[in-house]
């Protein structure tokens, strides 16, 4: 156990259940196109564009075995940054179809190295309601329509996955998506962040968001407020799905004891994997939650 407890707001559920409804009322508007676009073996990879909010286009790609009909699937939620995540060995499964996007309207291929001048960790911050995590949640809710509509997905089977920014967004996806029936979070981001935010970060990106608490009037209490309605910890607690959660014993980003706190958070049937790593790919993740995803998107 960690010293660290939820503290949801109290208006937490309301503000949450707003948020998806507002992305589950977007019209799905979708295209797929119908080419082989990224060389990965045992895959056809096609790049797709859908509608996101307020009428945004965004693009990202979809990977399926050939030949396939309603197997289970997921989507990919990209880490912190603008780039897209490439088609690989952890962004798809043996028997799994998968979906991954870019969160910028970027293309889905896009690659571009982090520097502080491009994040956005402090974009919208002074309120839950403008924070751009919001707005990124939202289309990624949008995303999750999108790859349950594709023929090569079955329906009823679909689980959210990605690493840091990804696994913490995965298991926000678990907490306010009804069509997320598993999750799977390596090193998610964002638990019982507001102890990280009270002591001394020294570390970008998270570093963006306390840079901008010394200059925002009354900046620590508000960014303090906005983050309370997405730290991971409090978005744990209401997610019901299967979950399991990965940490690094010696990362310096999502640390073990923060992640702890996510993994303690879960009400639900719940798995830890801890590895010798940071924060960083780890080989077992491939093989671990593609048998994770398998045990928990059995049909019915």
């Amino acid at each position: 156990m960690t010293p660290f407890q939820p503290y949801p707001p109290e208006d937490f559920e309301e503000f949450w259940l707003e948020a998806a409804a507002e992305a589950l009322a977007v019209p799905l508007n979708y295209k797929r196109s119908l080419n082989n676009d990224f060389d990965l073996d045992g895959f056809t990879v096609e790049t797709l564009e859908f509608s996101g909010m307020s009428g945004r286009t965004l693009h990202g790609w979809f990977a399926y075995p050939q030949g396939a009909r309603r197997i289970p699937a997921f989507l990919w939620v990209p880490p912190y940054g603008r780039e897209s995540l490439l088609p690989n060995s952890y962004g798809t499964r043996e028997s799994f179809a998968s979906l991954s996007f870019n969160f910028f309207g970027y293309g889905p291929f896009h690659q571009e190295k982090y520097v502080p001048g491009q994040g956005y960790f402090a974009e919208g911050a002074e309120s839950p309601e403008t924070w751009i995590f919001r707005r990124m949640f939202q289309d990624a809710l949008i995303a999750v329509k999108v790859l349950q509509a594709q023929v090569e997905a079955d329906e009823d089977r679909i689980g959210a996955m990605g690493m840091s920014q990804g696994g913490g967004m995965s298991i926000w996806l678990g907490a306010w998506s009804p069509i997320i029936k598993a999750v799977c979070a390596d090193m998610p981001f964002l638990g019982a962040i507001d102890s990280t935010l009270k002591g001394k970060v020294f570390r970008y990106p998270l570093k963006e968001l306390t840079d901008y608490m010394d200059v925002l009037p009354v900046g620590e209490a508000r960014v303090l407020n906005t983050v309370s309605y997405f730290d991971t910890m409090n978005m744990a607690s209401r997610c019901e799905k299967p979950t399991q959660v990965s940490l690094g014993v010696s990362d310096p980003a999502a640390r073990p004891d923060n992640v702890r706190a996510i993994f303690d958070a879960l009400p639900a049937k719940k798995a830890l994997r801890t590895y010798a790593c940071g924060h960083e790919w780890f080989p077992d993740m491939i093989e671990s939650n593609r048998a994770w995803m398998l045990e928990n998107l059995q049909k019915s």
